[in-house]
């Protein structure tokens, strides 16, 4: 997009693209995800992951393929606003439905400090520049939570290919992805070219 745009803007036009996604589109890149991210994980992995809704990147085989390398998968419980509680994902059948549309996991609730453990978190984006500046959706969960996350900790915005962006508008209190996962390229890494 060209000039300058906010960051309400940028949430418009990415939310407005998303929504024209077809199905079968978005079922490709899911399955493209999917394949990526098995090289994430191992027996000795503990990721922070997420459910995608509505037509966000990705789909329950991100999260299964994860499992079947034996990861340790672990999934946000939503509440007051603040930092996020975590939950082991076990497979389908251990989600319920949440606020938000969300799903989260029904097995034992971990507290917010939990995050401390994942070695990778990948953390949901509407758009992701190449600084590595995140674009949510405004709530600001993770922005509490991964304050808290341990500093060797890969954190990967999972975006569509065309959300990988140059530039977006940053804040003061944004905390940088240093990777982006997409469908098409992969993971990258972020921030490497000066600003």
């Amino acid at each position: 997009m060209p000039g300058e745009r906010t960051k309400y803007a940028w949430r418009d036009h990415i939310l407005a693209e998303r929504a024209q996604l077809g199905a079968a589109e978005h079922a490709a890149e899911a399955a493209a995800l999917a394949a990526r991210i098995a090289a994430l994980a191992g027996p000795d992995v503990v990721l922070c992951a997420y459910v995608p809704i509505r037509r966000e990147p990705g789909d329950l085989r991100m999260l299964d393929a994860l499992r079947e390398r034996e990861a340790t998968v672990l999934l946000p419980v939503t509440g007051e606003p603040g930092p996020l509680s975590w939950a082991r994902y076990e497979g389908p059948d251990s989600l319920r439905k949440a606020r938000f549309g969300l799903l989260e996991p029904t097995t034992p609730t971990l507290p917010p400090a939990t995050v401390a453990e994942a070695t990778t978190i990948l953390v949901p984006a509407l758009a992701v520049d190449l600084r590595g500046v995140r674009l949510g959706r405004g709530a600001g969960y993770y922005d509490r939570t991964l304050d808290a996350a341990d500093p060797a900790a890969r954190l990967i915005a999972v975006v569509r290919d065309t959300e990988l962006v140059e530039r977006l508008p940053e804040e003061p209190h944004d905390l940088r992805m240093g990777w982006a996962l997409t469908p098409g390229g992969g993971l990258r890494e972020l921030g490497l070219s000066p600003e």
